[in-house]
């Protein structure tokens, strides 16, 4: 199995936002060629299967074959899998296809997830002097904030010569309503899909800081959420009075 060659090390001074984005593209050029060479094995294994030969077997990689060491729980299972399927072949089991690498398909899954926070992380023991640097073993993790989040509109007042005052507009999306459409498809979601009862809902969004009243759950999910449910934006009233508005909850 053909295995990654290492990036070229490149000082810190020279590492222009151009020569970070090419890097980054010809390490994903690299995992792509490496997962397309891990399949067409896995098809060769499979046609020898089929014509009654002995596939070859396979070995699991260490998942980062750029200098690092690979863990000793991975050493074990790799290991162990590989004795298995040796000791099949062995046996004169060989017309079972060979199992895909785990974690093969999951990673096809979550390589188009998009990143919205990157963290460096170095290791917790001091790097010897003279050692190099050879690039970064990625570890996706995918978690969910559900935190308040309180948001202070400012809406400008001007009087015009004639006395008429006008009034900043506030976000069509909020129609009018002291609740952001976020939390409110949040609400309409727990209620009507996952069947939480108000006061259970009540007392979740309570316990995160929002201040809602019973009153006011019991508003929200009632009717006219069918265009918020949709994604629509409602329709802006553009009348203006004489005199500035404050809008309720």
């Amino acid at each position: 199995m053909p295995s990654h060659d290492p990036l070229p090390s490149i000082a810190a001074s020279e590492r222009t936002p151009l020569v970070e984005q090419l890097l980054g593209q010809i390490e994903q050029l690299l995992e792509v060629n490496h997962r397309q060479a891990e399949h067409i094995q896995q098809l060769r294994d499979e046609i020898a299967v089929l014509k009654g030969q002995k596939a070859k077997p396979t070995f699991k990689p260490s998942g980062m074959e750029q200098g690092t060491e690979p863990s000793d729980e991975a050493d074990g299972n790799a290991e162990n899998q590989d004795g298995e399927e040796r000791g099949e072949n062995e046996e004169g089991r060989s017309k079972r296809p060979p199992r895909k690498r785990p974690g093969l398909s999951k990673r096809n899954k979550t390589e188009q997830l998009p990143i919205h926070e990157m963290l460096k992380i170095a290791p917790s023991v001091p790097v010897p002097e003279d050692s190099r640097f050879k690039g970064y073993r990625d570890f996706l993790v995918q978690d969910l904030r559900i935190a308040a989040h309180n948001t202070c509109y400012r809406l400008e007042v001007w009087q015009t010569p004639e006395g008429e005052y006008l009034l900043g507009e506030l976000p069509a999306s909020l129609n009018g309503k002291h609740f952001g459409p976020e939390l409110r498809r949040y609400m309409l979601y727990q209620h009507h899909h996952c069947h939480v009862t108000q006061p259970l809902l009540y007392e979740q969004l309570r316990e995160w800081d929002i201040d809602i009243s019973v009153g006011q759950v019991d508003a929200l999910l009632s009717g006219g959420n069918e265009a918020l449910l949709r994604g629509e934006r409602p329709p802006v009233d553009n009348r203006s009075g004489g005199q500035p508005h404050h809008h309720g909850g």
